[in-house]
């Protein structure tokens, strides 16, 4: 399998008024395509800060990131946002959706930050919405759905693009057990059918339905578990 992300030595510095905060300590560790894994570890541990810099939303202070072999170091911002772009599509907990904006029009938006005319989107959008199982709430606004409901829309929007690799940040967090089960079924199928997919989560029940976990404590990845049947 290619090597998606491959990371040596990387730490992630925060200057605060009493000193530096030390939030990631030296992590190293790769990432294939194809992959379904888990960063998991308690709240201020480091995951989500890691998901950052793998995802292009925050630069390392020191160490290597190679993503498909290329440094993302030499890259500058707007290199790095297209890339971001291109190849990795994001989830998070809180949904992120435009309250007053139809569920379609939802999944369209990164078409635009990657050239397309968003009408030219509505085909695109629509399979992505039926391979979630809402392509009958297109012209539903997301106040109209249920968390689960729209956490699916998230997904699709992920999708839009067809990413390289998708992030999930406590993506069930904030759904009741059962949206929750069935969110991580879709990743399950979604990692079936191909997609690369890494989730960030403080649940130990989520983490185990990964193939493998990364427990990260104290800006260090302090486990590399691979899970049988995950």
């Amino acid at each position: 399998m290619e090597t998606l992300i491959s990371i040596k030595d990387l730490t992630k510095d925060y200057e605060l008024e009493g000193g530096v905060a030390n939030i990631l300590r030296g992590v190293s560790f790769s990432i294939s395509s194809g992959e379904l894994v888990a960063i998991m570890g308690p709240s201020g541990s480091g995951k989500s800060t890691l998901m950052h810099i793998l995802g292009f939303l925050d630069r390392p202070t020191s160490g290597t990131y190679l993503f498909r072999g290329r440094d993302i170091k030499t890259l500058s911002d707007d290199e790095l946002a297209r890339l971001r772009n291109k190849e990795i599509g994001f989830v998070f907990q809180s949904f992120n959706l435009l309250k007053r904006t139809s569920v379609l029009d939802n999944v369209k938006l990164p078409l635009s930050y990657v050239g397309y005319k968003v009408t030219d989107g509505d085909e695109r959008a629509k399979k992505g919405l039926d391979a979630v199982g809402l392509s009958h709430r297109l012209h539903n606004r997301p106040n109209q759905l249920s968390g689960g409901e729209q956490q699916r829309v998230a997904i699709a929007r992920a999708l839009i693009n067809n990413p390289s690799i998708i992030f999930a940040d406590e993506p069930t967090g904030n759904l009741d057990s059962k949206s929750g089960a069935q969110v991580m079924q879709l990743f399950k199928d979604l990692h079936h059918q191909g997609h690369t997919i890494v989730l960030v989560t403080h649940d130990a029940t989520v983490a185990h339905q990964a193939h493998r976990i990364l427990h990260v404590m104290d800006g260090q990845i302090v486990q590399d578990e691979k899970i049988s049947g995950g």
